[in-house]
């Protein structure tokens, strides 16, 4: 099989990661914090070398709050429901993203009065537009803005630094989903103007399902909305009051955390970003060459990166999809990509969403080609 899907989950994984989850299953499957024996520190200290790794990924203070969840979409729903905002709040959207963030504002809209707005998009370019995203802060202060760093659908790399700047300008609380970023673009939370970096451990980051979480950068304390135990304080029905175990109710699971640890510890961002930035405009270009495939580009090859969405005249996606999975072993994703907004600039409808391909840095050249050669069949 070619996989081609790797903005969905990046497979397969570096060696060292399906090693050390066996390992760890075998031998250090055990809850950490739960108890005074070996094994059960040993647990503890790898998840504590396994934040301060991510910490170092993005250059954050070492104390730093970082709080493991079972996914990123849990992660959001935590943010979202902990951050208590007020009736009235004004929060924006980037139109780029994803379910777990705009179904989990949705459902909030749902139960408190808040205004849901999306950041103003140049409809030629799809590219968000600063200077009517200024205009819009100043008529609507945002209490928070939620904005993705890389569109799961397009490859699109939003301006984040801009907008989280002129958001505090109005003392907004910024919350980026860096679940297609971290681990693939260069990430500086001093520069990156964010209160919450939410991340997904199977994907940029390539580790396993199970893990992902966010980082707590400005150090803002949420309302608990997952409770349990924590394995401290137990006579105490109130959560731990320190900014990571109280928001990590239930036993954590070390064997997703000894998978992430092991790929941190082999991962090579800035390699990486070479690599799927050369992959990237070289499928840009093979798919050019082939009549009745329309792309969905930025139009600053700069601002693209492992993602790509096209479809094909007179076909529906997800035909598209079953050909290539049936004639070629070619594993694409088709669709709408949990992704509800962006669809309407890209006008998609007719052909029931896009065909997506989603580049890792185990993808190649040689990939690329026998995509296009497939492609190039469907004309025939």
């Amino acid at each position: 099989m070619i996989y081609l899907d790797n903005a969905a989950t990046t497979y397969p994984k570096p060696e060292a990661v399906y090693l050390e989850m066996d390992k760890v299953n075998r031998f250090l499957a055990v809850n950490a914090g739960r108890g005074s024996y070996k094994r059960a520190r040993d647990a503890s200290k790898l998840i504590v070398d396994t934040k301060d790794r991510l910490r170092e990924l993005v250059h954050a203070n070492m104390s730093t709050s970082i709080v493991f969840s079972p996914s990123v979409t849990i992660a959001m729903n935590q943010i979202v429901h902990g951050l208590n905002l007020r009736e009235n709040a004004i929060v924006y959207v980037s139109p780029y993203e994803h379910n777990a963030v705009a179904r989990t504002i949705h459902q909030l809209s749902k139960n408190k009065k808040i205004f849901i707005k999306e950041l103003p998009i140049n409809e030629e370019t799809l590219a968000i537009d600063i200077e009517r995203t200024r205009y819009e802060f100043s008529k609507d202060k945002p209490n928070a803005i939620f904005c993705t760093h890389v569109s799961n659908v397009t490859g699109y790399i939003l301006p984040v630094e801009e907008v989280f700047e002129e958001g505090k300008r109005y003392n907004s609380i910024n919350v980026l989903d860096a679940a297609q970023s971290i681990g693939l673009l260069p990430m500086n939370v001093a520069l990156l103007k964010a209160d919450f970096i939410a991340f997904a451990g199977h994907k940029t980051l390539y580790g396993p399902f199970g893990i992902g979480g966010f980082i707590n950068v400005a150090g803002i304390k949420l309302s608990e909305f997952i409770t349990g135990g924590t394995g401290s304080d137990s006579l105490n029905l109130n959560m731990p009051h320190d900014n990571e175990s109280k928001y990590e109710a239930s036993s954590i699971n070390i064997v997703a955390v000894a998978g992430l640890n092991a790929a941190l510890k082999k991962l090579n961002q800035s390699e990486i970003w070479e690599h799927e930035i050369e992959l990237t405009h070289y499928l840009v270009e093979r798919l050019r060459q082939i009549r009745g495939i329309h792309m969905y580009l930025p139009v600053e090859k700069n601002k693209h990166i492992g993602i790509l969405s096209f479809v094909v005249k007179d076909m529906r996606s997800d035909e598209v999809g079953m050909i290539l999975d049936e004639d070629f072993d070619i594993a694409v994703r088709t669709g709408y990509h949990c992704a509800p907004f962006i669809h309407k600039y890209l006008k998609d409808k007719n052909s029931s969403g896009t065909v997506r391909i989603g580049l890792s840095q185990f993808s190649t050249i040689e990939d690329i080609d026998a995509l296009v050669s497939a492609l190039k069949q469907l004309e025939e």
